[in-house]
C-alpha cells in the first residue's frame, strides 16, 4: 500500500466494517420480513355448522370439499372477501370470510383419539374419535386441552393428538 498513510488505511478499513454493517443489517431486515410473512398466517375457525371449501376466490369455482363446525384454519392471504387457508393436513382451499370467526379450535390428528372426563390418564375415557374432528377449545390445563364438539359432547384431550 504505496503512498497511504496509517490515517487513510483506519479511514479504508472503517469505511468497509461500516458496508459490511449496512449489509449485514439489510440482510437481517430482509430475512426478518420473509420469516415474519411466513409466520404470520392468521388462525381462524368454521363458525357454521357446514362450509364449502372451493378451489379459488368465488362461487364460481369448484368445490372441493365442505368442512364442519370449528375445523381450524391458518389464513395466509386474502383476497376481497375470500380467505386462501391451510388446514391441519396440508391442504389448500378458499373459504368466504362470513363462514370463519376467532374461535380457539383444535382438530385431531391421530386415529382413535380417546376423550377424558378429566385432565389426565386416570380419567375415565368418554368416547373416542377418529382423525379430522374438530372441537371448540373450552379451556386448556397443562397439556390437556378441554373441549366441546358442535354437537354439544364435551371432555379433555391431550395436545399431542391434536392441532
Amino acid at each position: 500500500m504505496k503512498g497511504l498513510t496509517s490515517e487513510s488505511v483506519d479511514l479504508l478499513h472503517t469505511n468497509t466494517v461500516e458496508n459490511q454493517m449496512k449489509n449485514y443489517t439489510w440482510t437481517t431486515f430482509f430475512l426478518l420480513l420473509v420469516f415474519t410473512g411466513v409466520a404470520s398466517a392468521e388462525r381462524l375457525a368454521v363458525a357454521v355448522s357446514v362450509a364449502n371449501i372451493r378451489s379459488g376466490p368465488g362461487q364460481n369455482h369448484e368445490l372441493l370439499w365442505e368442512v364442519e363446525k370449528y375445523h381450524p384454519i391458518d389464513v395466509f392471504q386474502k383476497s376481497g372477501q375470500w380467505y386462501h387457508f391451510r388446514d391441519f393436513e396440508g391442504d389448500k382451499g378458499w373459504i368466504h370470510k362470513s363462514l370463519v370467526g376467532k374461535i380457539p379450535s383444535v382438530i385431531t390428528q391421530k386415529e382413535n383419539c380417546r376423550i377424558r372426563s378429566g385432565p389426565g390418564q386416570s380419567f375415565a375415557i368418554l368416547f373416542t374419535v377418529e382423525k379430522g374432528v374438530p372441537f371448540k377449545v373450552i379451556q386448556r390445563k397443562n397439556s390437556w386441552i378441554q373441549i366441546q364438539h358442535a354437537d354439544g359432547d364435551k371432555g379433555w384431550v391431550y395436545q399431542s393428538l391434536v392441532w
